[in-house]
Protein backbone atom coordinates (compact mmCIF):
# COMPACT_ATOMS: atom_id res chain seq x y z
CA UNK A 1 0.00 0.00 0.00
CA UNK A 2 1.51 3.28 -1.08
CA UNK A 3 2.07 5.47 1.90
CA UNK A 4 0.45 8.94 1.87
CA UNK A 5 1.85 12.25 2.76
CA UNK A 6 1.60 13.87 6.10
CA UNK A 7 -0.79 16.68 4.39
CA UNK A 8 -3.26 13.86 3.25
CA UNK A 9 -2.60 12.03 6.56
CA UNK A 10 -3.98 15.35 8.39
CA UNK A 11 -7.14 15.59 5.77
CA UNK A 12 -8.68 12.74 7.57
CA UNK A 13 -9.36 14.95 10.52
CA UNK A 14 -10.99 17.77 8.46
CA UNK A 15 -13.81 15.81 6.62
CA UNK A 16 -17.40 16.34 8.23
CA UNK A 17 -17.23 12.96 8.98
CA UNK A 18 -15.24 13.67 12.13
CA UNK A 19 -17.54 16.15 13.87
CA UNK A 20 -20.56 13.53 13.58
CA UNK A 21 -17.94 10.71 15.27
CA UNK A 22 -17.69 13.11 18.43
CA UNK A 23 -20.54 14.18 18.73
CA UNK A 24 -21.98 10.55 18.39
CA UNK A 25 -19.26 9.09 20.85
CA UNK A 26 -20.39 12.18 23.20
CA UNK A 27 -23.93 10.49 22.83
CA UNK A 28 -22.74 6.99 23.54
CA UNK A 29 -20.20 7.87 26.34
CA UNK A 30 -23.13 9.39 28.73
CA UNK A 31 -25.64 6.59 29.30
CA UNK A 32 -23.40 4.18 29.83
CA UNK A 33 -22.05 6.05 33.10
CA UNK A 34 -25.02 7.10 33.99
CA UNK A 35 -26.48 3.67 34.48
CA UNK A 36 -23.73 2.24 36.10
CA UNK A 37 -21.14 4.07 38.07
CA UNK A 38 -22.93 7.37 38.78
CA UNK A 39 -26.59 5.28 39.22
CA UNK A 40 -24.19 3.51 42.29
CA UNK A 41 -23.32 6.86 43.43
CA UNK A 42 -27.23 7.80 43.68
CA UNK A 43 -28.79 4.77 45.10
CA UNK A 44 -25.85 4.51 48.02
CA UNK A 45 -26.80 8.11 48.76
CA UNK A 46 -30.54 7.26 48.89
CA UNK A 47 -29.56 4.44 51.37
CA UNK A 48 -29.89 1.69 49.49
CA UNK A 49 -28.36 -1.38 50.19
CA UNK A 50 -25.16 -2.79 48.65
CA UNK A 51 -26.40 -6.04 47.73
CA UNK A 52 -28.76 -4.03 46.09
CA UNK A 53 -26.44 -1.73 44.19
CA UNK A 54 -24.43 -5.20 43.69
CA UNK A 55 -27.39 -7.22 41.77
CA UNK A 56 -27.92 -3.08 39.93
CA UNK A 57 -24.55 -3.45 38.21
CA UNK A 58 -25.42 -6.14 36.17
CA UNK A 59 -27.70 -3.64 34.19
CA UNK A 60 -24.09 -3.16 32.38
CA UNK A 61 -24.43 -7.08 30.89
CA UNK A 62 -26.68 -5.69 28.43
CA UNK A 63 -23.24 -4.03 26.56
CA UNK A 64 -21.40 -7.22 27.01
CA UNK A 65 -23.93 -9.12 24.77
CA UNK A 66 -25.39 -6.70 22.53
CA UNK A 67 -23.84 -8.57 19.64
CA UNK A 68 -26.90 -11.08 20.43
CA UNK A 69 -29.43 -8.64 18.73
CA UNK A 70 -27.10 -6.86 16.41
CA UNK A 71 -28.44 -9.01 13.58
CA UNK A 72 -31.58 -6.91 13.78
CA UNK A 73 -29.87 -3.68 12.69
CA UNK A 74 -28.39 -5.78 9.45
CA UNK A 75 -31.04 -7.73 8.55
CA UNK A 76 -34.47 -5.93 8.99
CA UNK A 77 -35.84 -1.95 8.24
CA UNK A 78 -37.66 -0.35 11.31
CA UNK A 79 -41.15 0.39 10.21
CA UNK A 80 -42.15 4.27 9.76
CA UNK A 81 -38.78 5.00 10.67
CA UNK A 82 -37.29 3.12 7.87
CA UNK A 83 -37.40 5.93 5.64
CA UNK A 84 -34.58 7.01 7.24
CA UNK A 85 -32.06 4.38 6.25
CA UNK A 86 -30.79 1.37 7.85
CA UNK A 87 -28.13 3.32 9.77
CA UNK A 88 -29.81 6.34 10.80
CA UNK A 89 -33.74 5.05 11.72
CA UNK A 90 -32.00 2.57 14.61
CA UNK A 91 -29.87 5.68 15.88
CA UNK A 92 -32.98 7.76 16.02
CA UNK A 93 -35.04 5.00 18.01
CA UNK A 94 -31.95 3.86 20.55
CA UNK A 95 -31.17 8.03 20.86
CA UNK A 96 -34.69 8.74 21.75
CA UNK A 97 -35.44 5.94 24.37
CA UNK A 98 -32.17 7.16 25.89
CA UNK A 99 -33.36 10.72 26.18
CA UNK A 100 -36.81 9.11 27.57
CA UNK A 101 -35.22 6.46 29.42
CA UNK A 102 -33.29 9.19 31.61
CA UNK A 103 -35.59 11.55 32.19
CA UNK A 104 -37.75 8.71 33.67
CA UNK A 105 -34.87 7.63 35.30
CA UNK A 106 -34.90 11.57 37.23
CA UNK A 107 -38.46 11.17 38.48
CA UNK A 108 -37.77 7.91 40.14
CA UNK A 109 -37.22 8.03 43.77
CA UNK A 110 -35.28 4.85 44.57
CA UNK A 111 -36.47 5.02 47.79
CA UNK A 112 -39.82 4.80 46.67
CA UNK A 113 -39.89 3.72 43.06
CA UNK A 114 -36.40 1.40 43.23
CA UNK A 115 -38.30 -1.27 40.65
CA UNK A 116 -39.54 1.55 38.47
CA UNK A 117 -35.64 3.37 38.18
CA UNK A 118 -34.34 0.03 37.32
CA UNK A 119 -36.72 -0.98 34.47
CA UNK A 120 -36.13 2.32 33.18
CA UNK A 121 -31.93 1.89 33.52
CA UNK A 122 -32.93 -1.67 31.60
CA UNK A 123 -33.85 0.02 29.15
CA UNK A 124 -31.60 2.56 28.71
CA UNK A 125 -29.06 0.19 28.92
CA UNK A 126 -30.47 -1.67 26.16
CA UNK A 127 -31.09 1.63 24.12
CA UNK A 128 -28.27 2.62 24.51
CA UNK A 129 -26.12 -0.90 23.67
CA UNK A 130 -28.59 -0.59 20.30
CA UNK A 131 -26.93 2.94 19.97
CA UNK A 132 -23.30 1.51 20.32
CA UNK A 133 -23.74 -1.36 17.61
CA UNK A 134 -25.63 1.11 14.77
CA UNK A 135 -23.02 3.63 15.69
CA UNK A 136 -20.05 0.97 14.79
CA UNK A 137 -21.74 0.11 11.75
CA UNK A 138 -22.43 4.16 10.59
CA UNK A 139 -18.84 4.42 11.33
CA UNK A 140 -17.91 1.10 9.46
CA UNK A 141 -19.76 2.60 5.61
CA UNK A 142 -18.65 6.06 5.48
CA UNK A 143 -15.10 5.46 5.14
CA UNK A 144 -12.49 3.32 3.74
CA UNK A 145 -10.29 1.60 6.48
CA UNK A 146 -7.65 3.84 6.60
CA UNK A 147 -9.54 6.79 7.56
CA UNK A 148 -11.05 4.64 10.42
CA UNK A 149 -8.39 5.21 13.12
CA UNK A 150 -9.19 9.05 12.26
CA UNK A 151 -13.09 8.47 13.09
CA UNK A 152 -12.49 6.39 15.94
CA UNK A 153 -10.41 8.83 17.52
CA UNK A 154 -12.84 11.43 16.82
CA UNK A 155 -15.07 8.88 18.68
CA UNK A 156 -13.07 8.62 21.26
CA UNK A 157 -12.65 11.82 22.44
CA UNK A 158 -16.21 12.78 22.51
CA UNK A 159 -16.95 9.54 24.41
CA UNK A 160 -14.31 9.88 26.85
CA UNK A 161 -15.27 13.72 27.44
CA UNK A 162 -18.77 12.41 27.87
CA UNK A 163 -17.63 9.70 30.31
CA UNK A 164 -16.00 12.31 32.53
CA UNK A 165 -18.70 14.31 32.18
CA UNK A 166 -21.62 11.47 33.69
CA UNK A 167 -19.07 10.35 36.16
CA UNK A 168 -16.87 13.55 37.84
CA UNK A 169 -19.86 16.31 36.67
CA UNK A 170 -22.87 14.40 37.24
CA UNK A 171 -21.74 14.00 40.59
CA UNK A 172 -20.68 17.53 40.86
CA UNK A 173 -24.26 19.00 39.41
CA UNK A 174 -25.98 16.38 41.88
CA UNK A 175 -24.31 18.26 44.92
CA UNK A 176 -24.93 21.83 43.38
CA UNK A 177 -28.50 20.99 43.26
CA UNK A 178 -28.62 20.23 46.52
CA UNK A 179 -28.21 17.05 47.72
CA UNK A 180 -24.79 15.52 49.44
CA UNK A 181 -23.86 12.41 51.27
CA UNK A 182 -25.10 13.89 54.52
CA UNK A 183 -28.68 15.56 53.23
CA UNK A 184 -30.32 13.27 50.00
CA UNK A 185 -32.36 15.66 47.77
CA UNK A 186 -34.20 13.47 45.27
CA UNK A 187 -34.70 17.06 43.20
CA UNK A 188 -31.45 17.18 42.66
CA UNK A 189 -30.83 13.88 41.11
CA UNK A 190 -33.70 14.59 39.16
CA UNK A 191 -32.43 17.96 38.19
CA UNK A 192 -28.70 15.99 37.17
CA UNK A 193 -30.92 13.77 34.89
CA UNK A 194 -33.20 15.73 33.10
CA UNK A 195 -30.20 17.92 32.42
CA UNK A 196 -28.50 14.66 30.70
CA UNK A 197 -31.44 13.77 29.06
CA UNK A 198 -31.18 17.13 27.10
CA UNK A 199 -27.73 16.69 26.58
CA UNK A 200 -28.24 14.13 24.24
CA UNK A 201 -30.79 16.02 21.77
CA UNK A 202 -27.57 17.42 19.79
CA UNK A 203 -26.50 13.74 19.13
CA UNK A 204 -30.70 13.20 17.68
CA UNK A 205 -30.32 16.62 16.07
CA UNK A 206 -26.98 15.14 14.18
CA UNK A 207 -28.91 11.94 13.15
CA UNK A 208 -31.44 13.70 11.60
CA UNK A 209 -29.36 15.91 9.34
CA UNK A 210 -26.13 13.41 8.93
CA UNK A 211 -27.07 11.53 5.06
CA UNK A 212 -27.18 7.76 5.22
CA UNK A 213 -24.27 5.93 4.07
CA UNK A 214 -23.78 5.27 0.55
CA UNK A 215 -23.42 0.99 1.06
CA UNK A 216 -25.01 0.03 -2.44
CA UNK A 217 -29.25 -1.14 -1.94
CA UNK A 218 -27.92 -4.74 -3.02
CA UNK A 219 -25.59 -4.83 -0.21
CA UNK A 220 -28.18 -4.55 1.88
CA UNK A 221 -31.10 -6.16 0.28
CA UNK A 222 -28.35 -9.47 0.31
CA UNK A 223 -28.13 -9.06 4.03
CA UNK A 224 -31.83 -8.82 4.38
CA UNK A 225 -32.70 -12.44 4.05
CA UNK A 226 -34.97 -13.53 7.00
CA UNK A 227 -38.25 -11.88 8.86
CA UNK A 228 -38.25 -10.09 11.63
CA UNK A 229 -40.26 -13.22 13.52
CA UNK A 230 -37.24 -15.76 12.38
CA UNK A 231 -35.16 -13.04 13.59
CA UNK A 232 -36.71 -12.40 17.20
CA UNK A 233 -37.02 -16.34 17.51
CA UNK A 234 -32.85 -17.08 16.53
CA UNK A 235 -32.04 -14.26 19.14
CA UNK A 236 -34.31 -16.33 21.63
CA UNK A 237 -32.57 -19.67 21.36
CA UNK A 238 -29.43 -18.02 21.98
CA UNK A 239 -30.46 -16.31 25.03
CA UNK A 240 -31.49 -19.90 26.14
CA UNK A 241 -28.42 -21.22 24.72
CA UNK A 242 -25.87 -18.47 26.72
CA UNK A 243 -27.72 -20.00 29.80
CA UNK A 244 -28.87 -23.22 29.59
CA UNK A 245 -25.49 -24.38 27.85
CA UNK A 246 -23.12 -23.11 30.52
CA UNK A 247 -25.49 -24.21 33.72
CA UNK A 248 -25.59 -27.90 32.11
CA UNK A 249 -22.17 -28.02 32.79
CA UNK A 250 -22.25 -26.22 36.08
CA UNK A 251 -24.91 -28.89 37.03
CA UNK A 252 -23.18 -31.83 35.53
CA UNK A 253 -20.18 -30.98 37.76
CA UNK A 254 -22.75 -30.88 40.96
CA UNK A 255 -24.61 -34.15 40.23
CA UNK A 256 -23.14 -37.20 42.09
CA UNK A 257 -21.98 -39.20 39.38
CA UNK A 258 -19.11 -41.27 42.23
CA UNK A 259 -22.18 -42.49 44.02
CA UNK A 260 -23.89 -44.37 40.31
CA UNK A 261 -19.95 -45.62 39.76
CA UNK A 262 -18.92 -47.18 43.06
CA UNK A 263 -22.65 -48.72 43.46
CA UNK A 264 -24.10 -46.76 46.42
CA UNK A 265 -27.19 -45.83 44.30
CA UNK A 266 -28.73 -46.18 40.85
CA UNK A 267 -29.40 -43.51 37.98
CA UNK A 268 -33.31 -43.64 39.62
CA UNK A 269 -31.85 -42.87 42.80
CA UNK A 270 -30.35 -39.84 40.76
CA UNK A 271 -33.91 -38.49 39.32
CA UNK A 272 -35.52 -39.01 42.42
CA UNK A 273 -33.10 -37.62 44.79
CA UNK A 274 -30.48 -35.31 43.40
CA UNK A 275 -31.50 -31.84 42.68
CA UNK A 276 -28.53 -31.02 40.09
CA UNK A 277 -29.01 -34.13 38.31
CA UNK A 278 -32.94 -33.02 37.61
CA UNK A 279 -31.48 -29.70 36.47
CA UNK A 280 -29.46 -30.60 34.17
CA UNK A 281 -32.33 -32.75 32.45
CA UNK A 282 -34.47 -29.48 32.85
CA UNK A 283 -31.30 -27.61 31.00
CA UNK A 284 -30.80 -29.93 27.89
CA UNK A 285 -34.57 -30.61 27.50
CA UNK A 286 -34.90 -26.76 26.94
CA UNK A 287 -32.09 -26.77 24.78
CA UNK A 288 -32.95 -29.44 22.84
CA UNK A 289 -36.70 -28.19 22.78
CA UNK A 290 -35.33 -24.57 21.51
CA UNK A 291 -33.29 -25.77 18.90
CA UNK A 292 -36.02 -28.12 17.51
CA UNK A 293 -38.84 -26.09 17.29
CA UNK A 294 -36.88 -23.89 15.01
CA UNK A 295 -34.79 -26.68 13.32
CA UNK A 296 -31.50 -26.29 11.68
CA UNK A 297 -32.47 -22.32 10.23
CA UNK A 298 -32.96 -21.27 13.43
CA UNK A 299 -29.75 -19.28 14.09
CA UNK A 300 -29.12 -18.57 10.97
CA UNK A 301 -29.46 -14.76 11.21
CA UNK A 302 -26.65 -14.72 13.69
CA UNK A 303 -24.76 -17.66 12.09
CA UNK A 304 -24.78 -16.27 8.33
CA UNK A 305 -22.69 -13.20 9.01
CA UNK A 306 -19.97 -15.85 10.97
CA UNK A 307 -19.75 -18.15 8.22
CA UNK A 308 -19.30 -15.38 5.97
CA UNK A 309 -16.35 -14.43 7.93
CA UNK A 310 -14.70 -18.13 7.84
CA UNK A 311 -15.33 -18.21 4.32
CA UNK A 312 -13.51 -15.23 3.14
CA UNK A 313 -10.30 -15.76 5.68
CA UNK A 314 -10.47 -19.67 5.61
CA UNK A 315 -7.77 -21.32 7.77
CA UNK A 316 -6.56 -17.66 8.64
CA UNK A 317 -9.61 -17.08 10.23
CA UNK A 318 -8.01 -18.15 13.31
CA UNK A 319 -5.04 -16.68 13.27
CA UNK A 320 -6.78 -13.31 13.31
CA UNK A 321 -9.32 -14.38 16.07
CA UNK A 322 -6.05 -15.40 18.08
CA UNK A 323 -4.61 -11.90 17.48
CA UNK A 324 -8.29 -9.95 17.83
CA UNK A 325 -8.38 -11.75 21.29
CA UNK A 326 -4.95 -11.25 22.31
CA UNK A 327 -4.21 -7.65 21.66
CA UNK A 328 -5.80 -5.89 24.69
CA UNK A 329 -4.81 -8.56 26.88
CA UNK A 330 -1.70 -6.93 28.45
CA UNK A 331 -3.30 -3.65 29.62
CA UNK A 332 -6.53 -5.06 29.72
CA UNK A 333 -5.30 -7.52 32.53
CA UNK A 334 -2.54 -4.67 34.18
CA UNK A 335 -5.77 -2.33 34.31
CA UNK A 336 -8.30 -4.72 36.85
CA UNK A 337 -5.97 -4.21 39.48
CA UNK A 338 -4.14 -0.38 38.40
CA UNK A 339 -6.21 1.66 41.39
CA UNK A 340 -5.53 -0.76 43.61
CA UNK A 341 -1.75 -0.50 43.25
CA UNK A 342 -2.37 3.41 43.62
CA UNK A 343 -4.03 2.86 46.44
CA UNK A 344 -1.18 0.44 47.61
CA UNK A 345 1.54 1.99 47.06
CA UNK A 346 0.23 4.97 49.34
CA UNK A 347 -0.78 7.75 46.71
CA UNK A 348 -4.16 9.78 47.83
CA UNK A 349 -7.52 9.50 46.63
CA UNK A 350 -6.68 13.01 44.79
CA UNK A 351 -3.44 12.58 43.38
CA UNK A 352 -4.70 9.77 41.82
CA UNK A 353 -8.25 11.43 40.80
CA UNK A 354 -6.11 14.34 39.53
CA UNK A 355 -3.66 12.46 37.57
CA UNK A 356 -5.73 9.63 36.00
CA UNK A 357 -8.65 12.19 34.73
CA UNK A 358 -6.30 15.12 33.71
CA UNK A 359 -3.42 13.49 32.31
CA UNK A 360 -4.91 10.08 31.77
CA UNK A 361 -7.54 12.01 29.80
CA UNK A 362 -5.56 14.34 27.75
CA UNK A 363 -2.72 11.44 26.77
CA UNK A 364 -5.29 9.43 25.55
CA UNK A 365 -6.95 11.59 23.19
CA UNK A 366 -3.32 12.97 21.87
CA UNK A 367 -2.65 8.88 21.65
CA UNK A 368 -6.01 7.91 19.78
CA UNK A 369 -5.16 11.39 17.49
CA UNK A 370 -2.11 9.91 16.83
CA UNK A 371 -2.94 7.15 15.89
CA UNK A 372 -5.47 7.43 13.26
CA UNK A 373 -3.02 10.40 11.80
CA UNK A 374 0.15 7.59 11.71
CA UNK A 375 -2.38 4.52 10.45
CA UNK A 376 -3.39 7.04 6.80
CA UNK A 377 0.50 7.69 6.89
CA UNK A 378 1.98 4.28 7.36
CA UNK A 379 -1.23 1.56 6.77
CA UNK A 380 -2.44 -0.21 9.80
CA UNK A 381 -0.26 -2.89 10.34
CA UNK A 382 2.91 -1.32 11.35
CA UNK A 383 0.58 0.75 13.94
CA UNK A 384 -1.00 -2.21 15.24
CA UNK A 385 2.03 -3.86 16.14
CA UNK A 386 3.93 -0.31 17.43
CA UNK A 387 0.67 0.20 19.84
CA UNK A 388 0.98 -3.46 20.83
CA UNK A 389 4.27 -3.22 21.63
CA UNK A 390 3.64 -0.02 23.39
CA UNK A 391 0.66 -1.05 25.45
CA UNK A 392 3.17 -3.65 27.00
CA UNK A 393 6.19 -2.46 27.49
CA UNK A 394 4.24 0.47 29.43
CA UNK A 395 3.73 -2.18 32.20
CA UNK A 396 7.27 -2.10 32.74
CA UNK A 397 6.77 1.19 34.37
CA UNK A 398 4.31 0.37 36.57
CA UNK A 399 7.12 -2.26 37.52
CA UNK A 400 9.64 0.49 38.31
CA UNK A 401 6.72 2.20 40.22
CA UNK A 402 5.91 -0.59 42.36
CA UNK A 403 9.67 -0.47 43.57
CA UNK A 404 10.36 3.41 43.54
CA UNK A 405 6.76 4.05 46.05
CA UNK A 406 4.62 7.06 45.93
CA UNK A 407 7.15 9.12 43.78
CA UNK A 408 3.94 11.37 41.80
CA UNK A 409 6.35 12.47 39.45
CA UNK A 410 6.79 9.34 38.00
CA UNK A 411 3.38 8.11 38.36
CA UNK A 412 2.76 11.29 35.88
CA UNK A 413 4.94 9.86 33.34
CA UNK A 414 3.09 6.47 33.84
CA UNK A 415 -0.14 7.37 33.75
CA UNK A 416 1.00 9.59 30.71
CA UNK A 417 2.66 7.21 28.64
CA UNK A 418 0.39 4.43 29.67
CA UNK A 419 -2.43 6.16 28.83
CA UNK A 420 -1.18 7.56 25.24
CA UNK A 421 -0.06 3.83 24.24
CA UNK A 422 -3.65 2.64 24.92
CA UNK A 423 -5.01 5.59 22.79
CA UNK A 424 -2.76 4.71 20.21
CA UNK A 425 -2.90 1.26 20.00
CA UNK A 426 -7.22 1.30 20.19
CA UNK A 427 -7.27 3.60 17.80
CA UNK A 428 -5.31 1.06 15.28
CA UNK A 429 -7.15 -1.28 16.79
CA UNK A 430 -10.10 -0.16 15.56
CA UNK A 431 -8.88 0.70 12.44
CA UNK A 432 -7.96 -3.43 12.15
CA UNK A 433 -11.68 -4.70 12.87
CA UNK A 434 -13.46 -2.87 10.34
CA UNK A 435 -10.81 -3.76 7.89
CA UNK A 436 -11.98 -7.62 8.79
CA UNK A 437 -16.06 -6.69 8.51
CA UNK A 438 -18.22 -7.49 5.53
CA UNK A 439 -20.51 -4.42 4.67
CA UNK A 440 -23.10 -6.79 4.61
CA UNK A 441 -23.23 -7.64 7.87
CA UNK A 442 -21.03 -4.80 9.52
CA UNK A 443 -23.37 -4.10 12.63
CA UNK A 444 -23.14 -8.12 13.34
CA UNK A 445 -19.81 -9.15 12.77
CA UNK A 446 -17.84 -5.78 14.38
CA UNK A 447 -20.19 -6.50 17.49
CA UNK A 448 -18.60 -10.13 17.51
CA UNK A 449 -15.08 -9.06 16.67
CA UNK A 450 -15.23 -6.56 19.52
CA UNK A 451 -16.40 -9.29 22.12
CA UNK A 452 -14.29 -11.30 21.23
CA UNK A 453 -11.59 -8.73 22.38
CA UNK A 454 -12.39 -8.35 25.54
CA UNK A 455 -13.53 -11.76 26.41
CA UNK A 456 -9.96 -13.37 26.99
CA UNK A 457 -8.57 -10.63 28.83
CA UNK A 458 -11.92 -10.36 31.33
CA UNK A 459 -11.72 -13.78 32.36
CA UNK A 460 -8.01 -13.59 32.61
CA UNK A 461 -8.42 -10.44 34.38
CA UNK A 462 -10.56 -12.16 36.71
CA UNK A 463 -7.65 -13.92 38.34
CA UNK A 464 -5.47 -10.83 38.66
CA UNK A 465 -5.95 -10.30 42.29
CA UNK A 466 -4.75 -13.72 42.49
CA UNK A 467 -1.71 -13.30 40.96
CA UNK A 468 -0.90 -9.80 42.71
CA UNK A 469 -0.96 -11.74 46.17
CA UNK A 470 1.23 -14.64 45.18
CA UNK A 471 3.68 -13.38 42.71
CA UNK A 472 3.40 -9.54 44.14
CA UNK A 473 3.24 -6.68 42.13
CA UNK A 474 6.80 -6.28 40.57
CA UNK A 475 6.53 -9.93 39.06
CA UNK A 476 2.86 -8.99 38.28
CA UNK A 477 4.01 -6.32 36.15
CA UNK A 478 6.23 -8.13 34.66
CA UNK A 479 3.72 -11.16 33.70
CA UNK A 480 1.43 -8.58 31.80
CA UNK A 481 3.95 -7.00 30.11
CA UNK A 482 4.89 -10.35 28.61
CA UNK A 483 1.04 -11.75 27.33
CA UNK A 484 1.42 -8.90 25.24
CA UNK A 485 4.59 -10.80 23.31
CA UNK A 486 2.30 -13.74 21.52
CA UNK A 487 0.14 -10.59 20.19
CA UNK A 488 3.04 -9.07 18.77
CA UNK A 489 4.19 -12.75 17.01
CA UNK A 490 0.91 -12.85 15.72
CA UNK A 491 0.78 -9.22 14.27
CA UNK A 492 4.10 -10.25 12.93
CA UNK A 493 2.86 -13.61 11.05
CA UNK A 494 -0.48 -11.67 9.67
CA UNK A 495 2.09 -8.93 8.03
CA UNK A 496 4.52 -11.17 6.49
CA UNK A 497 1.52 -12.84 5.06
CA UNK A 498 0.14 -9.74 3.23
CA UNK A 499 3.53 -8.57 2.55
CA UNK A 500 4.42 -11.92 0.67
CA UNK A 501 0.79 -11.46 -1.28
CA UNK A 502 1.72 -8.12 -2.43
CA UNK A 503 -1.39 -6.87 -0.96
CA UNK A 504 -3.00 -4.81 1.89
CA UNK A 505 -5.51 -6.47 4.23
CA UNK A 506 -8.68 -7.50 2.69
CA UNK A 507 -10.97 -4.34 2.80
CA UNK A 508 -14.53 -4.48 3.96
CA UNK A 509 -15.45 -2.11 0.99
CA UNK A 510 -14.54 -5.13 -1.49
CA UNK A 511 -15.82 -7.87 0.13
CA UNK A 512 -19.24 -6.03 0.62
CA UNK A 513 -19.87 -5.52 -3.61
CA UNK A 514 -19.11 -9.66 -3.59
CA UNK A 515 -22.64 -11.51 -4.58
Amino acid sequence: MPRKTWRAALAAYASPSTLVLLLLGFAAGMPYMLVFSTLSVWLREAGVARETIGYASLIGLAYAFKWVWSPLLDQWRLPLLGGMGRRRSWLLLSQVLVVLGLIGMGFCDPQKHLSWLIALAVLVAFASATQDIAVDAYRLEIADDQRQAALAASYMAGYRVAALLATAGALFFAEWFGSTGFSYLHEAWTGTYVLFGVLMLPAVFTTLVMREPPVPLRTQLSAARYGLMHQLASVFVLIILLVSVPASFTQMFNTDWASVVFGDSTMLDLLLEDRAFLRLILYVLLTWACLSSLGRRGLAPVLTPVNDFIARYRWQALLLLGLIATYRMSDTVMGVMANVFYIDMGFTKDQIASVSKIFGLIMTLVGAGAGGLLIVRFGILPILFIGGAASAATNILFLMLADMGPNVEMLVVTISLDNFSSGLATSAFVAYLSSLTNLKFSATQYALLSSIMLLLPRLIGGYSGVMVEKFGYHDFFLITALLGVPTLILIALHWRQEVGRGKPVPVNNSAAEQP
